[in-house]
């Protein structure tokens, strides 16, 4: 599971940034074995944190007794996330193991929103109200049709 930032017009949707754009967070969930996108949330404005669009998404509800992988912001989610280092303590080998593992696997679902953004609908989403959803919705499934070919 990762969050994407895509550029709206729609201010209701979006919240201002520092570029001056109004982007709005998308949570997007990959299965890490197909790489194919699995569900993507409903848009929340950008400045909403990772961890609590995965709360309000309703995403947790639709993964139940599935093994979620999320990034180190997403504490206390019910996702695995990769070990933090104290201070003072270096991590252990085996947290260091994990952490490794975890990068290979978070870096498909980077890279299969990174293939998801090259649409140009994404880019710049002139829709509407629950437009923006639909266009995630319709893009995740292109990239499906894409990919499994």
């Amino acid at each position: 599971m990762d969050g994407t930032l895509i550029p709206v017009r729609d201010r209701t949707v979006g919240t201002s940034s520092r570029n001056y754009r109004f982007p709005a967070n998308v949570q997007v969930v990959v299965d890490a074995d197909t790489r194919l996108a699995v569900a993507a949330a409903r848009p929340v404005p950008s400045t909403t944190a990772d961890a609590k669009a995965w709360r309000e998404s309703g995403l947790p509800e639709r993964c139940q007794g599935v093994t979620v992988l999320g990034e180190g912001a997403c504490i206390n989610t019910g996702l695995i996330v990769p070990h933090r280092k104290r201070s003072g303590r270096p991590l252990l080998k085996g947290e260091e193991e994990d952490n490794a593992a975890h990068r290979k696997v978070h870096a498909r679902v980077e890279h299969v929103i990174g293939r998801m953004k090259n649409y140009k609908i994404v880019l710049d989403c002139r829709q509407h109200g629950d437009g923006l959803h639909h266009e995630v919705q319709a893009v995740a499934r292109m990239h499906n049709f894409g990919f499994a070919a």
